[in-house]
């Protein structure tokens, strides 16, 4: 992506994009086949783009009015590149770089809006932007030393009506003799 400003000629900017990958992709597409790629190179190149015309503009029109739209599209970029790093980031990325289990092209678009979503709503609403992270595992603790036998003996004493499953009701009166149920 480059261009020139018509006023004085002068560069605007480049980017790298992608390559002849994505024509081929295209055409797997409208051949109504799945497609896999890996978008980061073309987005970061688009996001780039989009927040250099907000730069020219505000040099340009050096209105408050100006000024506004271009926090308000950096914010927008910002949060765009968040959500699609983060997808990534949780193990949503394309087949092209997840393997076999990964994404679809449109699989992966789809997480990144959902992504995208939670976090403009976060934004617009003022609260802070929290992200999903479960804790680690504690079974890949060092110390990591549960009982296996005594604990299946204590599940099997709770599940009484032998479900393989606790319900509700047993877990409570299982919390309730441990004494550790919420009151």
């Amino acid at each position: 992506l480059i261009g020139k400003n018509l006023e004085d000629g002068s560069l605007i900017k480049e980017f790298e994009a992608s390559h002849g990958t994505v024509a081929d992709l295209w055409q797997t597409h409208l051949a109504g086949q799945p497609t896999s790629m890996n978008p980061l190179g073309m987005v970061e190149a688009l996001l780039g783009a989009m927040n250099h015309s907000a730069d020219l503009t505000e040099q340009k029109e050096k209105s408050a009015a100006a000024t506004e739209q271009r926090k308000e599209l950096l914010e927008f970029t910002s949060t765009l590149r968040t959500a699609l790093h983060n997808t990534f980031r949780y193990g949503q990325g394309t087949r092209d770089m997840a393997g076999p289990a990964g994404l679809t092209t449109e699989q992966f678009i789809d997480k990144v809006a959902w992504r995208l979503g939670r976090y403009l709503v976060a934004i617009r609403d003022d609260v802070e932007q929290q992200d999903m992270v479960s804790a680690p595992m504690r079974s890949f603790r060092r110390n990591y030393n549960v009982d296996k036998v005594a604990l299946q003996q204590l599940f099997d004493e709770y599940d009484r009506d032998k479900t393989g499953t606790i319900t509700i009701t047993e877990l409570e009166n299982m919390l309730v003799t441990l004494g550790v149920a919420p009151m």
